[in-house]
């Protein structure tokens, strides 16, 4: 309302009422073009992408190598080591390119891309979480491929068929699903970059040594048993690593027998699926309330 000289009033309405899109198309669109940018991103910086093969087939070579010689009966059940091995290193594959998916939101509040992704006319906020998942998702789903190539091609572990290679990269994407939105969940919480590459450099390495990637829950101490039974990455590497040494799978045959509780095939896909859950609605709580 306006108070004019003559002392008439008039009513200020806008000629056009702008309605905003709410259908599927456009929610698609918008998750679609920020997975986009992240893939340009990538495009443009692919060190992470080349980094993240490399590392564990290193880790995958020189421990392969360096426990040829080993009894074979002493740390995995007359089992090659590098069969032994590689379902801990395609677990560590995920694992490790998904703590990474909090950096690229890190580096977007520390440069302002982040506050103008939030002032603009996005339908949810939620498609930030999705749209940085599902790439993270992506980008470490072709790494654990290209790993279990290298296992089939060099190390001739071709006993396993197509049913089998899909299960295991389901469990490797719970994997990478739960870690991720952790790491993005920190990208939010923490002051900047070099906090979040502190902490990325502190955990790696000890989640994967207290998990049964390189031994056996058997051939180590009490008190590493007890961090290994914590420890989520051991119920999916115990999983693929039955999937892929086991040709008739028994859903009753325990495969995992901890400190506590013994563990089959379906128990233990479940728990990561809890897990994954559990993860994925705590981080979405804790982002919604940090963006208020």
């Amino acid at each position: 309302m306006k108070n004019l000289s003559n002392h008439k009033t008039i009513q200020l309405k806008p000629k056009y009422k702008i309605k905003k899109d709410n259908t599927p198309s456009y929610i698609y669109n918008e998750i679609f073009a920020l997975i986009k940018r992240l893939y340009i991103q990538t495009q443009r910086r692919p060190s992470m992408l080349i980094s993240g093969v490399i590392q564990p087939l290193l880790w995958l070579v020189l421990f392969g190598a360096l426990f040829h010689n080993a009894p074979v009966s002493l740390l995995t059940s007359n089992t090659k080591y590098n069969s032994f091995l590689s379902p801990g290193i395609i677990i560590f594959t995920s694992f490790t390119g998904s703590i990474n998916a909090g950096l690229p939101l890190m580096f977007d509040r520390e440069f302002g891309f982040l506050n103008r992704l939030l002032i603009s006319p996005l339908k949810s906020r939620d498609s930030l979480l999705i749209s940085t998942v599902f790439f993270i998702m992506t980008i470490t789903t072709g790494q654990t491929i290209f790993i279990m190539l290298f296992n089939i091609f060099v190390y001739k572990q071709n006993n396993q068929n197509i049913i089998t290679i899909l299960s295991m990269l389901m469990i490797s994407i719970l994997i990478t699903l739960s870690i991720a939105s952790i790491s993005i969940c920190l990208a939010f919480l923490l002051p900047g970059h070099i906090e979040l590459l502190a902490l990325i450099l502190i955990i790696n390495l000890p989640m994967l040594f207290s998990s049964t990637a390189l031994a056996p829950l058997s051939f180590m101490p009490y008190w590493l048993q007890v961090i290994a039974s914590i420890n989520p990455l051991t119920y999916a590497i115990e999983t693929i690593r039955y999937l892929s040494n086991v040709t008739d799978i028994q859903n009753h045959e325990f495969i995992i027998q901890n400190v506590w509780i013994n563990m089959t095939l379906n128990s233990s896909i479940y728990l990561l699926i809890f897990i994954t859950i559990l993860s994925i609605m705590v981080v979405k709580n804790i982002i919604s309330y940090k963006f208020e």
